[in-house]
């Protein structure tokens, strides 16, 4: 594992839009898996940046979401396919026809995790994949407990997950009570791992996630056993190591 402390969120995502543009440049095909939420959109706004720039073409990369929410269409305003389409597709040159991202409105929700492993081996396998980390060491939506061998699977989220999304939603009964999300048995197939973690309130569960025992009560930490990950940390989510 290569880690990089940096001095702070401005500078990880510099760095962290440095490797991505790096493997897009080196491989102009790319299966880039990537990630929602506050983490990396400092992280897609250098890549858009520098897209505008004309250093970087996105016209022939493909994209793997690590999750969506179940009940969501790709056009709500907090699913995650809109996230990304508002943080990145939208604003570069790529297909969105090589942009893939679980269906929240799939029917079947076993039979939607295998589609999506069989999706992403048929495209060769995902080259690099974009990650954070919760609060308690979640990677995707694979909570303390989940098996390391699980692929794409249907997850019951969490209370305080369901509590903390209210605030997105007119009320209580809106708020998404499943999301699909990569497993880490899916997670850890990519050649490559890329993961962000910022601010002091991450700084005891980066402890344990990359300097403590590997167990499925610290989901992240399966991620010492993989051989290519890079991971990217500010001094403040630092500060206990």
């Amino acid at each position: 594992m290569k880690v990089y402390r940096v001095p702070d969120y401005k500078t990880m995502s510099r760095l962290a839009a440095n490797i991505l543009s790096a493997q897009i440049i080196s491989k102009p095909d790319s299966v880039l898996g990537l990630a929602t939420g506050s983490t990396p959109e400092g992280t897609y706004a250098k890549l858009v940046q520098w897209y505008n720039n004309g250093d970087l073409d996105f016209s022939k990369i493909v994209t793997v979401n690590l999750d969506e929410y179940r009940g969501l269409s790709g056009d709500h305003n907090q699913s995650y396919k809109y996230f990304m389409h508002k943080h990145l597709f939208d604003k570069v040159n790529i297909d969105p026809a090589n942009t893939y991202l679980p269906n929240g409105l799939a029917e079947d929700p076993q039979e939607e995790g295998k589609r999506y492993d069989r999706l992403i081996e048929d495209l060769g396998g995902v080259d690099i994949q974009l990650l954070g980390m919760g609060h308690n060491g979640h990677i995707g939506f694979n909570e303390p407990g989940t098996p390391f061998d699980i692929g794409t699977h249907c997850v019951d989220l969490h209370e305080t997950t369901i509590q903390a999304n209210q605030r997105f939603f007119d009320t209580y009964e809106d708020v998404p009570k499943q999301a699909y999300s990569m497993g880490i048995k899916t997670i850890m197939n990519a050649r490559k791992i890329l993961i962000l973690v910022n601010g002091e309130d991450k700084a005891e569960i980066l402890k344990k996630a990359f300097y403590g025992p590997v167990t499925p009560e610290v989901p992240a930490s399966i991620l010492q056993t993989h051989k290519d990950v890079i991971l990217i940390a500010d001094d403040a989510a630092m500060s206990k190591v």
